[in-house]
């Protein structure tokens, strides 16, 4: 019996695509300031990076100027959104639904907390967490793990949803809890989860016992 679900928000209940192109315009300006030292290739790469990744980790991982990754972090902790934001369709789906679910999510903190708010999440959720990494060492299997301590839930009873393998995919695996890829566009393998799915619709077809 599932007691509980974990959701992730980006990607999994909105697209980043629809907000990115606006959002990250002034970012995308700083970055363009440093083209000839990180490169046209690499910066076109980062930036499509960025729809699924933390930008520090995208920073690192093509070894950023050191500069650019203080300015972007800096101009990223104090940037909102402040157009409109629609949820995949199939959210619906997760909304009718009487499990308790908790949201975790990593980022920026008043970014994170605007998105929430743009999407009217908060009454979906009895838990939301921000995890922050310019706040906070913790990681998701930690946040998990508190979860877990605090509503008593076993790890079975748990499923963790989400559209990213290496992350909260991982961190639920890691715990022995049950994982659900998102996987709209078709881009992993059926080795990555537990189940995986292409819209929140197939989660009735589940062997799991959801209520």
């Amino acid at each position: 019996m599932i007691k509980a679900l974990i959701l992730d928000l980006d990607n999994t209940i909105y697209p980043v695509e629809s907000i990115s192109d606006e959002l990250f315009v002034p970012l995308y300006d700083l970055m363009e300031q440093y083209r000839d030292e990180v490169g046209e290739d690499t910066l076109q790469e980062a930036k499509q990076e960025m729809m699924k990744v933390a930008f520090q980790k995208v920073a690192d991982k093509h070894q950023f100027p050191e500069e650019l990754k203080k300015k972007g972090v800096a101009l990223l902790s104090d940037l909102t959104y402040e157009g409109n934001m629609t949820p995949f369709e199939d959210y619906s789906e997760l909304q009718n639904l009487a499990t308790d679910k908790h949201l975790v999510t990593m980022g920026f903190t008043k970014m994170q907390w605007r998105k929430v708010d743009k999407l009217n999440l908060r009454p979906d959720f009895i838990e939301i967490v921000v995890n922050d990494p310019e706040t906070t060492e913790g990681t998701k299997k930690e946040v998990f793990q508190d979860i877990m301590q605090k509503h008593n839930y076993q790890p079975n009873e748990v499923l963790v949803i989400g559209d990213d393998p290496n992350s909260e995919i991982k961190a639920g695996k890691d715990l022995g809890m049950i994982t659900v890829l998102y996987d709209r566009k078709g881009e992993y393998g059926t080795d990555q989860s537990d189940y995986k799915i292409a819209s929140f619709t197939e989660l009735k077809s589940l062997p799991l016992e959801i209520s």
